[in-house]
């Protein structure tokens, strides 16, 4: 089946007032999925949605922690609750990555920030285990079935690089599991790699070759929950079939794919990327590999489509100009080729303040010719850059059309879509980054409302058609600002048109080059049916934003 899509959208967006009532519409046209046009969504557990109070406190976490800086109640039933509601489909979302959901540090610290708990899921005491705030593996069972039945992704998040820190009641991972001493200076490869990221976060000896026994609180704690045999035979099990060392990485790595053979999950994120040995990720991608084609394998029924496990890498500072390299400035690595689908583009705060052309045709080029197969992450906001694009959430609309419109994969972070607040008051350094989600603004606040149908429309129509993200973008004229946008993949195409800086009310707009005469469009952003005559498609809407397709 052949698609052909024009999206007319102008520099400044107009919001929806007088569409207050406005409902969206799931499209039907079932496109081809793409990673490297996905729309994900990127939420912390813990302050996203609360599903089950019961499980709210956990390992008597009950200090006092400094501003948003303990848990907050999040849980996965309550990431499910929200698919089950159509919260994600109706912002046209086909993957969503979690932080990580592992059982965590059971006391709290202080980085200098005030006292923390593990909540944002970083703080790794146990792979093997969920941590109780977050949910069960019932939870999660559910949590994938209930996505995959929506059409949505599940993305895990991967900490193989450290474990949580040294507290009173969290004794450190024996000397030759981990480093304890000797904090990263980041001048060169080795003061990025061989050392601590922060004072008292044990460092994983990655590059370690050497055999390790469990440590032995695991194997206390295993123990006791009545699963220490079942343990140890699956890790003989897997040693015997690949024949790695028993050294700690490869530890990890069978834990962490352990979550792809059991639920079925669709890809994972991997956590501080360049503070590992490139090797061990080209390792994890093979036993990712390996352990999907096992779940596909062993759940025919419940395999989505024929895409491979999704890698996505967190290389800090990153930018989509270097291409596939990382310049550490004694060593430039390649972490795409047999490792990572894409990595997570830090350039793009930067770069969407630039034109849309020069933002669109950049990214374009780079991604069609020398990544060509491969993809990036793009984002306005994240969990922990303290420097994202429109931190005081002046230019909402902007933000939201540039990151919906741009080549590359989306990453909404929980609350972009509703301009959800970046800046705490009492809140220190990232903390500001991570308030829990407003859905009270949703709610009770029509701005709010209105940039949420907003998002919904861009996010829906990146999804139906995958040319916006993954596509193949070209100029079609400067004034008024038209472009393409194509995608092909067998015998499936789909093919969008951009232009910008078009009038509100009526606007006559020059589609010949796309459609015929007699042609029947649809505008998805204002609802509304219109034909094609003498190559002109006219059209009277009150927004700036007009999302044009062939229709049914």
């Amino acid at each position: 089946m052949k698609f052909i899509v024009l999206i007319i959208a102008l520099t400044t967006v107009l919001n929806c007032q007088g569409q207050k009532k406005e409902q969206v519409n799931i499209e039907k046209q079932n496109p081809s999925f793409i990673w490297e046009g996905a729309n994900l969504y990127f939420l912390l557990t813990d302050r996203f949605n609360n599903g089950d109070e019961s499980n709210d406190v956990s390992f008597n976490r009950t200090r006092e922690a400094g501003k948003l800086r303990g848990f907050e109640g999040g849980d996965i039933k309550g990431v499910t609750q929200k698919i089950e509601e159509g919260y994600f489909t109706n912002l046209g979302v086909n993957a969503i990555w979690l932080t990580p959901i592992v059982e965590q540090i059971h006391d709290a610290t202080d980085e200098g920030t005030g006292v923390t708990y593990g909540f944002h899921g970083y703080w790794t005491r146990d792979w093997t285990a969920l941590d109780p705030n977050y949910g069960t593996k019932e939870d999660l069972k559910q949590l994938v079935e209930v996505a995959h039945s929506k059409g949505i992704r599940i993305v895990l998040d991967a900490v193989i690089n450290h474990t949580g820190p040294v507290t009173e009641e969290d004794s450190a991972y024996p000397e030759d599991w981990v480093r304890t001493e000797g904090q990263c200076t980041y001048q060169n490869y080795e003061s990025t790699v061989s050392c601590t990221l922060v004072r008292n976060l044990p460092d994983i000896k990655t590059e370690s070759n050497e055999d390790v026994g469990l440590p032995d609180f695991l194997v206390e704690k295993w123990k006791a929950e009545g699963r220490y045999e079942q343990e140890v035979a699956e890790l003989d099990a897997f040693f015997k079939r690949t024949g790695y060392p028993r050294a700690p990485r490869f530890y990890i790595i069978k834990w962490l794919t352990d979550y792809i053979t059991e639920f079925g999950i669709d890809g994972y994120r991997a956590d501080t990327v360049k503070h590992t040995e490139e090797n061990v990720w080209q390792e994890f991608r093979t036993e990712c590999d390996y352990a999907f084609s096992e779940w596909k394998k062993n759940n025919p029924e419940r395999v989505l489509d024929d895409n491979s496990f999704y890698l996505v890498g967190e290389v800090y500072g990153y930018n989509i100009v270097n291409k596939k390299l990382y310049d550490f400035g004694d060593k430039k690595v390649n972490y795409f080729d047999n490792s990572f689908h894409s990595l997570i583009n830090f350039g793009f705060k930067y770069d969407a303040r630039s034109t849309y052309e020069s933002l669109f045709s950049r990214y374009s080029n780079i991604l069609q010719n020398d990544m060509k197969g491969f993809g990036v992450l793009n984002y306005i906001s994240s969990h922990d850059d303290g420097g994202p694009f429109d931190v005081k959430r002046e230019k909402p609309y902007e933000a939201m059309t540039k990151l919906l419109l741009s080549p590359g994969t989306s990453q909404t972070y929980y609350g972009d879509e509703t301009a959800r607040p970046l800046i705490i008051d009492g809140a220190v350094d990232d903390a500001n980054l991570r308030s829990f989600m407003d859905w009270e603004s949703i709610e009770n606040n029509q701005d709010t409302k209105d940039l949420l149908l907003h998002s919904q429309k861009l996010g829906q129509f990146r999804a139906n058609h995958p040319a916006v993200g993954a596509g193949t973008h070209q100029m079609i004229s400067q004034d008024p600002y038209l472009f393409y946008r194509s995608y092909s993949n067998g015998n499936y195409q789909d093919m969008v048109v951009i232009g910008l800086d078009l009038p509100i009310g009526v606007k006559t707009l020059d589609v010949s080059k796309v459609f015929k005469d007699g042609d029947v469009l649809r505008d998805a952003y204002s609802d509304q049916e219109l034909k094609v005559e003498n190559g002109k498609a006219k059209l009277e809407s009150p927004f700036k934003i007009v999302l044009l397709e062939k229709a049914d």
